[in-house]
């Protein structure tokens, strides 16, 4: 396996640590509050988030979809709600399906520009000579709560395609509702938005998975596997998260009881080399797959069909095995792990949640497979 940048290897900052410390210093800050502040989406902007994908000519730094992963599952081991909300960085891509003058006008004026989109249900927009005037209200707007762009889904009565039209608006436009309320990934404020007749030009919509209009080589890469790719890694920061916990405190942690210490008990040896070994080769055919791809859009311009159904299942792996790493961590924590605001418990349910998402849940597999033997897929995937 390629080793993966670290996030200081791809943007060197000097107060990355310092970042990093005031995530995990906060993260039950973050929860009560149901969404990352305004205050840390900036610290995102200067770990690179929102830039990473943005083209050197528009100011952003152009890491490869490895390089990101990576970022994001730094991230994701301080706070998996921050990595998740750090993970809409990709927007930069799939935003690359925007006329080239609408996408230069947004992130040639501001490379850390942070959008949030809301796609589904897409709602109908009624066409007129100014544009599309939307209405309607959209769930699960992860991180709109410091976004300074909204995108959300609408559906055209001249239109056929599958797969939603996303209209983008400045937030100031959007209402956010905040009913977000979950018992994991509580801080990434996936509120519902509410738009009641605004006006979108033409030129600020895409279709979602459409090609895009850029010629940069990162807008080749598929833009639903990247997506996908950027929420599954958050599962192996919280999984690395709480297996480092398991780690450091399985020595020093006396037992009530006067048994010995976890760490030096035999089961808790081996159910640690097992999830440590479970969450190792996650990480391994998650990075080498993405590093696989990346090489033949380089190379080629695209993947094959063949890797493009990789990269989606590969990303599905990783949320799934990273999740049951993160669990067997928490039962590594014994009795202690169940009380309220533990690390274990708290690493557990944010990785389970990762795996719940629509791009990675149980039904992605039986999709990869017919991907696999060229039967029919649902519109989008691979």
């Amino acid at each position: 396996m390629t080793a993966p940048a670290t996030l200081e290897e791809t943007r060197p900052v000097t107060d990355r640590a310092a970042i990093l410390a005031e995530i995990r210093a906060r993260r039950a800050e973050f929860a009560a509050l149901r969404h990352v502040p305004c205050d840390m989406v900036a610290g995102l902007k200067t770990l690179g988030a929102y830039r990473a994908f943005v083209p050197a000519r528009f100011g952003g730094d152009a890491l490869s979809p490895a390089q990101f992963c990576a970022l994001i599952e730094e991230i994701a081991a301080a706070d998996a709600s921050t990595g998740w909300v750090a993970s809409f960085g990709v927007s930069a891509l799939y935003l690359g399906a925007l006329p080239a003058q609408s996408y230069a006008a947004i992130f040639g004026a501001d490379p850390d520009t942070v959008f949030a989109g809301a796609m589904f249900p897409p709602q109908p927009a009624r066409e007129t000579a100014a544009g599309y005037v939307v209405s309607g209200r959209w769930p699960w707007c992860s991180g709109v709560t410091g976004a300074d762009l909204v995108g959300v889904g609408i559906k055209l009565d001249s239109e056929t395609t599958p797969l939603p039209r996303v209209a983008v608006m400045p937030k100031a436009e959007v209402t956010v509702d905040e009913t977000w309320d979950s018992i994991g990934l509580s801080a990434t404020g996936s509120h519902d938005v509410v738009v009641e007749d605004v006006t979108v030009p033409p030129e600020r919509t895409f279709v979602r998975g459409a090609a895009p209009s850029l010629e940069d080589a990162v807008f080749r890469y598929p833009a639903m596997a990247i997506a996908s790719q950027v929420l599954a890694v958050v599962a192996l920061g919280a999984a690395k998260e709480a297996l480092g916990w398991v780690q450091e405190n399985s020595l020093s942690r006396a037992s009530i009881t006067g048994a010995a210490a976890p760490g030096a008990r035999p089961y808790v040896q081996s159910e640690f080399a097992k999830a440590k070994g479970l969450l190792s080769g996650a990480r391994a055919a998650f990075y080498d797959t993405i590093e696989e791809g990346w090489a033949q859009v380089l190379a080629n311009g695209e993947t094959d069909r063949d890797t493009h159904i990789r990269l989606r299942l590969a990303a599905t792996m990783a949320a799934r095995d990273g999740a049951e790493a993160a669990r067997r961590a928490f039962v590594l924590g014994g009795s202690g792990a169940m009380l309220a605001g533990h690390p274990l418990g708290r690493c557990m349910m944010d990785a389970a949640c990762v795996a719940q998402h629509a791009f990675l849940n149980e039904g992605t597999w039986t999709l990869a497979g017919a991907g696999f033997f060229d039967q029919p897929t649902a519109p989008g995937y691979p």
